[in-house]
């Protein structure tokens, strides 16, 4: 009696772990790199985009153009409707991120470096949002980051753009 109670434990337990849903990891494309708590970006996209709004995501410059699409269409068709949305990318020593807000207001956030050396800044679209070529959604106009806030240069000296990177697939 005792056999057959460790048997029957035994495969109900079994039954119980397969049954789960399989985890994202078992996909073979990337996933958006979310950080596990929300950074200074993550939470200035949500302020500035408001309660309600839509998380069209946060890439790595892994990405693939599908999930760049995806992203990019859910941001455009977001701002379109003046539905609150909020998109961000991390790149090699930056992360930026567009937000828009119900009234169809657009803002950007970027943050430089890491550790007590990071820079952080935030304020509001200088252009247009639209898709780079690179896939990933922006509102600086081309060939131009601009500056975010008063005496901000948005890509220091010797950095590349990061919106005319070309996509990794």
């Amino acid at each position: 009696m005792k056999t057959v109670a460790i048997i029957l434990i035994l495969t109900i337990s079994g039954l119980v772990a397969c049954s789960k849903p399989s985890s994202p990891a078992a996909t073979s494309a990337p996933a958006p790199s979310t950080p596990k708590s929300p950074d200074a970006v993550q939470q200035k996209l949500q302020q500035y985009s408001g309660p309600g709004a839509t998380d069209c995501g946060r890439f790595s410059v892994q990405a693939t153009a599908d999930q760049s699409k995806v992203a990019a269409d859910c941001a455009m068709q977001a701002s379109q409707s003046k539905h609150p949305f909020y998109v961000a990318y991390d790149m090699p020593g930056m992360s930026i991120g567009v937000a828009g807000n119900v009234d169809g207001k657009l803002f950007t956030v970027e943050s430089q470096g890491t550790g007590e050396s990071a820079k952080f800044s935030a304020g509001d679209c200088p252009s247009q949002l639209r898709v780079a070529g690179s896939g990933r959604v922006t509102c600086f106009a081309p060939g131009d980051m601009g500056s975010i806030g008063a005496g901000h240069i948005a890509i220091p000296p010797g950095m590349p753009n990061p919106h005319a990177m070309p996509r990794t697939k």
